[in-house]
């Protein structure tokens, strides 16, 4: 049988050049509204880094989980500024000029 730490460097590999494939195949004027969207799943990022912070008192495994959790916070964030950002260049330019103001 294979080492699980082997099996997991196959099923990573395999899984990027899966998503490199499936990425090249979206049209530039599906990719940012996807990507935004895709970016608030990074929430779960976030849960996921904050239930292994509690699971052992190591210190390498707390240390990984708050860069984790640093990491898809500014991905969620970043993600809802795109969104607004994309969404504001869909409204009327009255509407427009009354947000600035």
């Amino acid at each position: 049988m294979l080492d699980p730490v082997v099996v997991g460097v196959i099923v990573f590999v395999l899984a990027s050049f899966v998503g490199f494939e499936v990425i090249t195949k979206v049209p530039p004027t599906l990719h940012t509204p996807l990507m935004s969207g895709s970016n608030a799943i990074s929430g779960i990022t976030i849960v996921g880094a904050l239930l292994a912070t509690g699971v052992e008192n190591n210190t390498l495994a707390s240390g990984l989980a708050l860069v984790a959790v640093a990491t898809a916070t500014i991905n969620v964030v970043g993600g809802f500024l795109v969104t607004d950002r994309m969404l504001g260049m869909f409204r009327r330019p009255q509407a427009r000029q009354e947000d600035e103001a």
